[in-house]
């Protein structure tokens, strides 16, 4: 496999001294632990869910960001929203680009961008849309292909799911990997902080990426996380960028991908499900708080044979049933011990 690709910087371009600050830790972290930061990234403008959240500092960050990348000799590189954009990051001299997740849900905009950068040197990274729809996002990579420029690469950054999970996004695995198998060339990176929207989970879903076969990882960092003024949980401090690119574990070209793909999908699912199980357990312990004050019968009867039903989903699987029937005896008699 070629080497891979490392993207980091902040979720929003916020001063000019946050820039050129964080920047300068990741290329020190960098050159300490040998490894080659590809783009510096940084949100000029922000589109954002709340209406009151921070969008970014606008158009004067992109002079920031052209000193950043004359300051620290790495490329700077941006998400944009439309074609007048990229007008501006071209009168900037930045030339790489990501187009965001809310943006790719409308090819009709996507085209506008392309048309704008047609025939040029830009870097395009296409995230994919927050609903997952592999054709819509595939759709999106091909216009920047049609369009001839440099070099193109699709983010991984989870979609928009109604189901509970521990992350952010979910993660839904198979989608990147059938965009993989489609367009083999296509460079894919993972961006981890969107779809962990946690610094705790970054690492374990970095090396999930890896594990299958992804070119590289696009992660947010900041100088002071805890003072961010936008995605706090899920930025890294540059150290943490360094110690965790340079521990994982980078796979050479792999031959199974089918086998590789159903064993991450697994993996993913233990990781998530180790931590539902943890925080169903502290959910016990406080209903046996809330019971104790109020005098409440530790075994409810009829409670928890509403909890049996919302587990027999899959009753033609006979296996299954037996196992299930196992494990929620001792779910049962562990809450009942807890709330003793």
């Amino acid at each position: 496999m070629k080497e891979r690709i490392w993207i980091a910087g902040p979720c929003a371009a916020e001063s000019r001294e946050q820039l050129l600050t964080t920047a300068k830790q990741l290329v020190e972290q960098a050159t300490v632990a040998n490894l080659n930061l590809h783009y510096f990234r940084a949100g000029a403008w922000k589109m954002r869910s709340a209406p009151d959240s921070f969008t970014g500092a606008g158009d004067v960050a992109l002079s920031w960001l052209q000193e950043v990348q004359q300051s620290v000799g790495v490329p700077v590189c941006v998400e944009v929203m439309n074609a007048q954009q990229v007008e501006l990051c071209t009168k900037h001299d930045i030339r790489a680009f990501w187009v965001g997740a809310r943006t790719t849900v409308n090819p009709v905009e996507v085209q506008q961008i392309a048309d704008a950068v047609r025939h040029t040197d830009f870097t395009v990274m296409v995230k994919n849309p927050i609903v997952p729809d592999l054709k819509l996002w595939m759709g999106n990579v091909e216009r920047f292909l049609n369009a001839d420029v440099a070099s193109v690469m699709a983010v991984h950054r989870g979609f928009t799911d109604a189901q509970e999970n521990i992350f952010r996004n979910a993660p839904m695995w198979q989608i990147p990997i059938e965009l993989k198998v489609r367009i083999p060339e296509l460079p894919i990176l993972c961006d981890p902080s969107h779809l962990c929207g946690q610094v705790r989970w970054i690492s374990e879903v970095a090396q999930l990426a890896m594990n299958y076969g992804f070119n590289g990882l696009m992660t947010e960092c900041h100088h002071n996380p805890s003072q961010a003024l936008s995605d706090a949980e899920q930025q890294m401090t540059p150290a943490e960028w360094a110690e965790m690119i340079s521990h994982l574990d980078l796979r050479s070209d792999i031959a199974n991908l089918e086998l590789v793909k159903q064993r991450t999908i697994l993996e993913n699912i233990d990781n998530q499900l180790s931590e539902l199980l943890y925080q169903r357990m502290m959910t016990v312990d406080e209903i046996a708080g809330i019971k104790r004050k109020d005098h409440i019968a530790v075994v409810q009867p009829q409670q928890w044979q509403q909890v049996v039903k919302r587990y027999q989903k899959h009753t033609e699987d006979t296996l299954y049933q037996e196992f299930l029937e196992q494990f929620l005896e001792l779910l049962h008699q562990t809450s009942i011990k807890r709330q003793n």
